[in-house]
């Protein structure tokens, strides 16, 4: 299958970002998709960047949410035509070529959405231990709200055709919008699966991450989305 590039649309989402940006769009424009960048309320000046790169960049007035964030970039995609559309973080942490692969398993299975593992066999992954227990505790957290066992739930690197994204609509402003997306994907019966993918922490990464207090505070609102939404 050839892929047209120009109908892949990829949302960066991003909050005060440094200079990384700029590396991740580059690496996404070489590949020839359209990115969007969706800068939620930024006071860094974060344009400055990557203000002379050929992308469609969007601003929140104020900061929502990452979230809120990727439902703004679903919604400019798909009034530009947009076939397939990507999620993916702003500070460098995924590679460009699973795009292509999680497509094609897409594509070829027959899929809607398919969400990007670094846990599933043959993706590679410098995540610490600490962080991989939080994960793990989260995708019990999910499972318990969507009744699906994910092997890595809280990826930021999901694709999903133009369909699956006419009936998603992000409720969940912030972190918790992993939980929003997984449960709209079950209640409407979306077509989904996993791909494994590489996940590399820099330095910048880990610090940009979830830290452990917050995971804390996302399982709370995790719970009070499974019994309130």
């Amino acid at each position: 299958m050839t892929l047209d590039a120009n109908k892949i649309f990829v949302i960066v989402p991003c909050y005060n970002e440094s200079c990384i940006i700029s590396n991740t769009i580059s690496a996404l424009l070489q590949q020839g998709y359209k990115v969007i960048v969706v800068d939620d309320g930024s006071n860094n000046n974060c344009r400055e960047h990557f203000s002379t790169m050929p992308v469609y960049y969007l601003q929140h007035v104020i900061n929502l949410g990452q979230g809120a964030a990727i439902q703004t970039g679903i919604d400019f995609a798909l009034q530009k035509g947009a076939e397939y559309l990507v999620t993916f973080d702003a500070d460098g942490q995924h590679d460009v070529k699973d795009i292509g692969k999680m497509i094609h398993k897409l594509e070829a299975e027959k899929l809607e959405f398919v969400f990007g593992s670094r846990f599933l066999e043959g993706a590679q992954t410098n995540v610490d231990k600490t962080r991989r227990a939080l994960l793990h505790i989260s995708r019990f957290t999910n499972f318990f709200i969507s009744g699906v066992l994910l092997s890595d739930s809280n990826n930021g690197l999901r694709v999903f055709t133009s369909a699956a994204a006419n009936q998603i609509h992000i409720k969940e402003n912030r972190r918790t919008h992993s939980s929003d997306i997984i449960y709209q994907i079950v209640k409407k019966k979306i077509r989904f699966g996993e791909a494994p993918v590489n996940v590399e922490y820099s330095e910048y990464s880990r610090k940009k991450g979830i830290q452990n207090a917050e995971g804390i505070s996302i399982f709370i609102n995790m719970l009070i989305y499974k019994f309130f939404r």
